[in-house]
């Protein structure tokens, strides 16, 4: 069994997700300056460079972060991340994903879930996911996987105020028994 990492590489035949560099700022706040990313997202400022900044400091910091990458052309597509590990209830969360808007509608969020949870089921049970109380885009495409609500939280973003965020699940049994 492979050993577990907050930032593995991993690959399909068309996406790299990279662990997130310093380096991959520029990339990843040209994809990050269309404010329309961010429209339901709780910060909806993020598009700004000195807001994103803080959140890529997050990123950095979190050692759990990823660059998703299109292999045919290198460019960087967006961004998400593995936080919150928990042995003792094994489970761990995904979040903090964003992609530019050239890449909604084309499967990209489904390709990169298929290969960050194919990869963490081999070492928890649960995955869960916060996800703004008004990000009904998110909501839906989580829920499109499997993952059912199961909360309602505050959560603090780093160098963020508190937002309602609801808590989402998704199950290995769920994952692995899913109509494909």
């Amino acid at each position: 069994m492979p050993t577990f990492s907050l930032q593995p590489t991993l690959e399909s035949d068309a996406l790299e997700l990279l662990p997130l560099q310093e380096s991959d700022f520029a990339d990843l706040y040209a994809v990050a300056a269309d404010p329309k990313i961010w429209e339901q997202h709780p910060n909806k400022e993020r598009w700004q460079k000195s807001a994103f900044t803080t959140f890529f400091e997050g990123a950095m910091q979190s050692q759990g972060a990823f660059k998703i990458v299109d292999k045919a052309t290198g460019a960087a597509l967006g961004s998400t991340r593995l936080y919150g590990y928990n042995p003792l209830d094994n489970s761990i969360h995904i979040g903090y994903t964003f992609y530019g808007t050239s890449s909604w509608g084309k499967g990209i969020n489904l390709a990169v879930k298929n290969l960050v949870l194919g990869y963490v089921f081999q070492f928890v049970n649960t995955v869960r996911f916060h996800i703004g109380a008004g990000n009904v885009r998110s909501q839906i495409a989580i829920q499109r996987l499997g993952a059912r609500k199961v909360a309602e939280q505050e959560v603090t973003y780093f160098g963020e105020k508190p937002t309602l965020n609801f808590v989402f699940e998704l199950t290995k049994l769920a994952w692995v028994t899913r109509p494909k």
